[in-house]
């Protein structure tokens, strides 16, 4: 390899020289004595030339940027609550973006009977057509000012978010509130979101893991938390605009929602956000609707190649912090995936399930912890997928994992490295400024502050998971 390059070095070399004879630059004598080799095709060809630059002498005419301070305050995050209950957060960052979302104390806990699939349809129908302005309007709206929108949903709480340089921090939020206030909810719009929503329900039958996930909720709890993530395919035909508007009525109310943004001047979007927020229904906020927790088991045979299992208990919610950090920690340590590594030999291979399981029994694909926490309970528990005549047995081994766990198995050095990898893991996702928006607003929907660091210490005092 070495010698083909040196070859090719060469050759280039010499039809340089050729190309660059002064006879064929004639009109140019600075041309004509470049072709004495030097700068960089000096260094490739391998001749000498002393008229690089060092890299340690400055530019003549660049003036160097001041150097960064050895310490950085990290910036402190601002609320303002307006007089009908709307909160407004925002913490400074030196990205030139910015991030900014709207997260609403709305999901499908909140979802009586007839409104079953109400947030799996809002979700979809996030930033369509308002009563301003039309899909297509909006669309290129955003694009105009490089912007990118998201929404989700879950069982307690919704996101619509936007992203663009925060220069456009005006229009961003114009954009989104617009979206979230007003929209249109036009007839071919809803039902050509309730035909895509078919096709989601059909494929969630194929996603072994997916489907294990919402069928665990079903069975571990009677209550508003048993109520389905995606619409059952029986309310889809009774879904409708009207229905949307209804159920938006009752839950967008100002006290149950927040309006978040990391890499923007809290008195800048004070300015742009009040005015178009203020007119919101000031109307107290309604208790949580109470789920309890009952265990189940629930069993489909699909006649697959391989058996899908998921086992999980009750752990306490996000209002019980110590204790959700406990089981944020757990997940960490006892860690998993599957049988292959996809990012390289030995990756993830120190957690608990993959020595203890992954790398003993050949028949098991894939084993992982999971955890599902709301405000006031949770769920944790380990996901796997083995051959089906060794099903059984999976499932014995990750019950006995389970217990060797409570049973205080754990030692001091598999502790440390969970918790190093949680507060790491946080570290780093707060990194983006769309996670860290996030963080801001989920956080004061639940607790009504910021509680990332109280969090991150709370993590540091953990001195047994038993």
């Amino acid at each position: 390899m070495y010698r083909t390059a040196a070859s090719r070095a060469r050759a280039l070399k010499g039809s340089l020289s050729r190309s660059l004879r002064p006879a064929r630059y004639a009109s140019s004598s600075a041309v004509a004595t470049s072709s004495s080799p030097s700068g960089f095709l000096s260094w490739l060809t391998g001749s000498s030339s002393g008229s690089i630059t060092s890299l340690d002498m400055p530019l003549q005419g660049v003036s160097l940027p001041p150097p960064l301070p050895d310490l950085v305050e990290p910036s402190k995050i601002k609320i303002t609550t307006l007089p009908n209950g709307f909160k407004i957060a925002s913490e400074m960052s030196p990205n030139p973006a910015a991030s900014i979302g709207l997260y609403v104390d709305c999901g499908s806990i909140y979802e009586a009977p007839y409104f079953h699939g109400a947030t799996h349809l809002l979700e979809r129908m996030a930033f369509k057509s308002t009563l301003n302005r039309s899909h297509l309007r909006l669309v290129r709206e955003i694009e105009a000012i490089g912007g990118n929108t998201s929404a989700s949903a879950s069982r307690e709480q919704m996101s619509y978010t936007i992203d663009a340089l925060k220069t456009y921090v005006p229009e961003m939020v114009e954009v989104l509130i617009d979206s979230v206030r007003n929209p249109a909810f036009l007839d071919w719009e809803v039902n050509e979101e309730l035909r895509k929503m078919k096709v989601e329900i059909a494929e969630l039958a194929k996603n072994p893991m997916g489907f294990l996930m919402e069928a665990i909720h079903s069975a571990g709890y009677s209550g508003p938390l048993a109520n389905p993530l995606y619409a059952p395919e029986s309310a889809l035909d009774t879904l409708n605009g009207d229905l949307l508007e209804e159920f938006m009525t009752e839950n967008f109310t100002a006290a149950r929602m927040v309006l978040a943004a990391s890499g923007v001047e809290h008195e800048e979007l004070l300015k742009v956000v009040e005015p178009l927020t203020s007119d919101l229904p000031n109307v107290a906020r309604q208790p949580e609707p109470k789920s309890k927790y009952v265990g189940g088991d629930f069993r489909q045979h699909t006649g697959g190649e391989a058996t899908h299992f998921a086992l999980a208990f009750e752990v306490p919610g996000w209002n019980n912090e110590k204790e959700a950090v406990i089981a944020t920690v757990l997940q960490m340590l006892m860690g998993g995936g599957g049988s292959f590594s996809a990012g390289g030999p030995g990756k993830g291979m120190h957690s608990w399930l993959y020595l203890r399981i992954l790398n003993e029994y050949q028949q098991v694909q894939s084993c992982t912890a999971f955890s599902s926490i709301f405000n006031d309970t949770g769920l944790f528990g380990i996901y796997g997928c083995s051959s089906p005549e060794f099903a059984a047995n999976a499932i014995a081994l990750a019950a006995k994992e389970l217990k060797d766990v409570a049973g205080g198995k754990v030692n001091q050095k598999h502790l440390d490295r969970a918790k190093a990898a949680t507060k790491s893991a946080v570290l780093m996702n707060l990194e983006s400024r769309m996670i860290a928006a996030e963080d801001i607003g989920r956080q004061l929907l639940t607790y009504g502050e910021r509680y990332t660091q109280i969090l991150l210490k709370k993590t540091e005092e953990i001195q047994s998971i038993s």
